[in-house]
């Protein structure tokens, strides 16, 4: 049976999200349909309604979700009603070749689905009849959604679902680009540059994993402040600079091991590979438009060993990884609650990517009734 359901839709590039009633199909084979109870308001949301990620609207938006499985659909066996899930925005078919190689967040069945299920089809629609497409297999902030299996991972019931939801994306990304794919070192000297909600759990990163300098770099004093607070040792505003990489390359007596770019932006990426020592890397985290470009001297690659390099998702593999994260976080090594700067209500979606737009929050997020 049909469940109607409220949810945040885009639907025109640079305009507004629209909240409104939809019509969400029970699951089929494969799949479960969940009750949210919380979502984060990612940027990733924002750059899907200003094109900067090219998903055709109408798009449901929301990829960074908890909740509740409600239904199952035929040939589901690891999942049960009232098991509590975390949407993951890539899909895991566990048999391409980079899921074969531990390498899931890469998996081919991700790139074919964008907007979509797995399977190409969609269970979502208004209430014309008009089918809505979903971010990343997802489409979470919905009150209900209907996903594949593929994408959502199952975790503790003691785990409270609206810390739990922000796993799903801003953490795993930002944790995960210096745990996993950076390996950053005990000891080891470290930049991030950009402080929102990926760059905080960067910084985050970068103290689990023992850093003994994280430099934080934006251009507003409040996420500056913030940075302090997530395990950032010193921080830099980069508008108050002539010449960040100087600055940051005196700071650090001869540059970073790791530098990381939250930002998505190629100049920032340039400076954030500038900053580095020999034998340095830098991670790009953040998303760039498709059309940004930017460039480095490629003979520094050659005789300082250094290396540039991307970061999906954390490099996560999300069914090992989440339950890292909680456990992270039950050790009270990983901050979730305070990433959390202010909830909404679905109605208050509008305000929500206003809020984020002009930089005011950590993270946002809708909470279910």
């Amino acid at each position: 049976m049909e469940q109607k359901s409220k949810a945040v839709v885009c639907r025109e590039i640079n305009q507004p999200v629209t909240v409104e009633e939809i019509l969400v199909e029970p699951p089929r084979r494969g799949e479960v349909m969940i009750k949210l109870a919380a979502c984060g308001v990612c940027h990733s949301d924002l750059s899907a309604t200003n094109g900067t990620i090219p998903f055709p609207p109408p798009v449901i938006l929301g990829h960074e979700g908890a909740g509740t499985v409600v239904a199952v659909g035929e040939g589901v066996v690891d999942y049960r009603v009232g098991d509590h899930v975390v949407s993951s925005f890539v899909s895991m078919c566990g048999k391409c070749r980079y899921c074969q190689t531990g390498r899931p967040q890469l998996c081919d069945q991700a790139a074919k689905a964008a907007t979509t299920l797995p399977d190409g089809t969609l269970r979502t629609r208004d209430l014309s009849g008009k089918p809505l497409n979903v971010f990343s297999g997802c489409g979470v902030m919905s009150e209900y959604a209907t996903l594949h299996i593929d994408n959502v991972v199952k975790i503790d019931q003691q785990m409270p679902l609206d810390k739990a939801a922000l796993i799903g994306c801003g953490v795993m990304t930002g944790v995960g680009a210096a745990v996993n794919t950076a390996k950053v070192d005990a000891g080891s000297i470290t930049v991030v540059f950009g402080c929102g909600g990926v760059g905080l759990n960067a910084i985050q990163g970068c103290h689990i994993a023992g850093a003994r300098m994280i430099v934080a770099v934006d251009t507003s004093d409040a996420k500056l402040q913030m940075a302090r607070q997530f395990g950032a040792t010193h921080v830099v505003n980069s508008k108050n600079e002539e010449n960040i990489v100087k600055t940051i390359t005196k700071l650090t007596e001869g540059g970073a091991d790791f530098a990381f770019e939250c930002v998505g932006l190629g100049e920032i990426a340039a400076q954030a590979y500038g900053v580095l020592r020999k034998g340095g890397k830098a991670v790009v985290v953040g998303v760039a438009g498709l059309k940004d470009m930017t460039s480095i001297r490629t003979a520094s690659l050659t005789f300082g060993e250094k290396t540039l390099t991307g970061s999906y998702f954390g490099s996560a593999r999300p069914r090992e990884d989440f339950p890292r994260m909680i456990g992270l976080y039950r050790a009270h090594r990983l901050k979730l609650d305070e990433l959390i700067t202010r909830t909404y209500k679905i109605d208050e979606a509008p305000q929500a990517f206003a809020d984020m737009t002009a930089g005011r929050n950590a993270r946002g997020v809708i909470v279910f009734d």
